[in-house]
């Protein structure tokens, strides 16, 4: 069991750090959400091996990310409302930091859904399975969501952006 288990983190602990940290935009937060998500999938290891580790640890990370950001009720400022003027390139770390901030400025449960429909490129069922909620959830947030990300990046092609940053 423990094998497994540690098999398991050896191989998918780097992405699953991603995704903490795009839930919740800090990387000393990303690590605590990852480590408490593991601890949790560690006590539940026999029934969660048989399913498929990684949406469960998935979805552990991101219920906790929500739950602590419900917790702070944190407001972040979005400080720049346009991206740079040049042309993105495959890792744009301005752009990068751009999108970080507008993803922080996002209600918990939009940036949850922007995470994991763009940036892991989830189908709307998947993300909705992750995330415990009805597709038409997941639409209606990803509506919302991108709705204020192209306000605040003032650009249409989010999705774009999106993958420009995540090379």
């Amino acid at each position: 069991m423990e094998h497994d288990f540690g098999a398991f983190v050896a191989a998918r602990a780097t992405s699953l750090l991603r995704v903490a940290y795009l839930a919740c935009g800090d990387e000393t937060e990303a690590e605590d959400l990852l480590q408490t998500a593991l601890e949790r999938t560690y006590r539940s290891w026999d029934r969660v091996l048989h399913d498929s580790p990684e949406p469960y640890v998935r979805r552990v990370i991101i219920n906790a990310a929500i739950s602590r950001a419900r917790r702070r009720a944190i407001l972040n400022i979005i400080p720049m409302h346009s991206p740079p003027e040049r042309a993105a390139r495959a890792t744009d770390v301005d752009l990068r930091h751009v999108l970080m901030e507008a993803l922080r400025a996002l209600p918990p449960r939009q940036r949850a859904v922007v995470v994991l429909r763009y940036w892991e490129d989830l189908s709307e069922t998947q993300t909705a399975e992750v995330l415990g909620c009805s597709v038409g959830t997941v639409k209606s947030q990803a509506s919302k969501a991108m709705a204020k990300l192209r306000a605040a990046l003032g650009r249409e092609p989010v999705e774009g952006v999106i993958r420009n940053a995540h090379a």
